[in-house]
């Protein structure tokens, strides 16, 4: 499965559908954070690079199956931000996800990042996320206690380049 996996880094139009049904695909997502990683598809049509938002997808036998968007963290030097990272449920638990996430390392490091930050929920529903990041060597550098609601805090994990 992994073997057959290409990978593409500019955006199309035909992505925002793509990422809609990935991301929705997933369950983990409301409507108006869908809207928002759209947006960034939407950003990234209208002023290319200078969007300051990237993206890697993965497709398997022409069809987009999981995709990734970060970008430089604004007033730092080598800090990047992995913005959204989501694989299709259906083809969730084959190890997509963390090539992915190795491309995007990769794609970072090209473009000067030396560190990744990612941030998530503290909720129960994310704690296959937060396993994901760990098994792929972040670490938790810091917890924001009822950041998205009472209850839901921010984890922000890093990984140094």
């Amino acid at each position: 499965m992994k073997q057959n996996i290409i990978f593409r880094f500019s955006p199309t139009t035909a992505d925002i559908e793509n990422v809609r049904d990935i991301l929705t695909s997933t369950g983990f997502f409301f409507d108006f954070e869908i809207e928002v990683a759209l947006g960034l598809i939407g950003e990234y049509l209208q002023k290319g690079e200078k969007s300051g938002y990237f993206f890697v997808f993965a497709e398997k036998a022409g069809q987009t199956i999981a995709y990734a968007s970060y970008g430089p963290i604004p007033c730092t030097r080598h800090s990047f931000d992995l913005y959204w990272i989501g694989v299709h449920q259906q083809y969730r638990g084959l190890g997509i996800g963390g090539l992915l996430l190795g491309r995007c390392e990769e794609e970072i490091q090209k473009k000067g990042g030396k560190k990744v930050y990612i941030e998530t929920s503290s909720t129960l529903k994310y704690a296959p996320t937060r396993k994901f990041y760990l098994s792929n060597h972040y670490t938790q550098a810091a917890f924001l206690k009822d950041f998205y609601s009472p209850g839901d805090g921010k984890n922000i994990y890093l990984k140094d380049l």
